[in-house]
């Protein structure tokens, strides 16, 4: 005998499945948004999409600003021109060492200033963030101007005073040959800008939650196990968001090359390069095509940190 299911009266019926979708109010509220955001948003694509499109552009020809007239259409072949320059990869080269060291030291540095300002006392935390900050607030050129003063063969005092150190003499120049210039604009770059990692590191030890560290403490951790297993788990997203800006910052780096070397023995950094074909030598194809290169290896940096940190950002935030 077959049997067949029947509902029986008073069955408990299936609980409908809410459609999937925005809900008015959130669509209220995102249409609001849209509505304070979008004139500020539109005007800041206008003033920042213009340059770029411009700039792409005019690196596809052969155009120097002192002989508009003979002008050429040349595709990639500016592109092809740099590409095969040693100029362009000692440039490369001095960029991407400015930035693996100085953004390492400023990290660790800026790490153990944000655990010194957590733990200080209520009563002078501001105080000790306003000192902090003091360095990060002053114009980058006249840190730089400070910084080769110090420096200098004829003025400086670091000859002086660090005469006791191995190799440095009262005649020592910092400024000629290749290495020792750039550890100046090194130490110049991580002295101004430590305070800004050290402040967003601190936003993410704040996040850290103080049950997790007690917890640790009761189950016997030492504060190193504290230290790598709770904390820096833990503030992820911040350290991926101070590396993050703080190494585009690097890799664009110009005012400390301006004013301590020129882009003299070999201390040219990218955006010196850029800087030098375009206004020093007027070549705006071949400029451009620099600026343009330098912009893809700036978006290439932001790729591979998003992807190699792996951070869900929306879960940072308690979402």
């Amino acid at each position: 005998m077959s049997q067949t299911i029947t509902r029986t009266e008073g069955a408990t019926p299936e609980t409908p499945v809410p459609p999937k979708g925005l809900s008015d109010r959130a669509r209220s509220e995102r249409r609001l948004g849209w509505l304070l955001a979008g004139p500020a948003f539109g005007l800041m694509v206008l003033i920042t999409g213009y340059p770029i499109v411009q700039a792409v552009f005019d690196s596809l020809w052969d155009y120097r600003l002192t002989d508009p007239s003979s002008s050429s259409f040349v595709f990639l072949g500016n592109y092809a021109v740099i590409l095969s320059d040693p100029i362009w990869w000692t440039a490369f080269a001095v960029t991407v060492g400015i930035t693996i060291v100085t953004v390492a030291v400023e990290l660790v540095l800026g790490f153990a200033l944000a655990l010194v300002m957590i733990k200080a006392l209520r009563a002078i935390r501001p105080v000790l963030r306003a000192a902090i900050l003091i360095p990060y607030a002053i114009i980058t050129v006249v840190s730089a101007f400070a910084w080769q003063f110090a420096f200098s063969l004829d003025s400086g005092f670091v000859n002086t005073w660090f005469s006791w150190i191995p190799g440095v003499t009262a005649d020592t120049d910092w400024f000629d040959g290749t290495l020792s210039p750039l550890f100046v604009v090194c130490l110049a770059e991580i002295w101004k800008t430590t305070p800004f990692i050290s402040l967003l590191l601190l936003a993410g030890l704040a996040q850290v939650p103080e049950v997790l560290q007690e917890a640790a403490k009761v189950d016997g951790a030492s504060w190193w196990q504290r230290m790598s297993r709770v904390t820096i788990p833990n503030m992820k997203a911040a350290i991926m968001v101070a590396l993050l800006f703080r190494t585009l910052d690097a890799f664009r780096v110009f005012d400390s090359i301006f004013v301590m070397t020129a882009g003299a023995n070999n201390t040219e950094s990218l955006a010196f390069l850029a800087y030098r074909q375009t206004i020093s030598r007027v070549e705006i194809g071949l400029g451009s095509a620099v600026s343009v290169l330098l912009a893809l290896s700036v978006l290439l940096i932001c790729l591979l940190f998003v992807k190699g940190f792996r951070v869900d950002l929306s879960q940072a935030r308690g979402e």
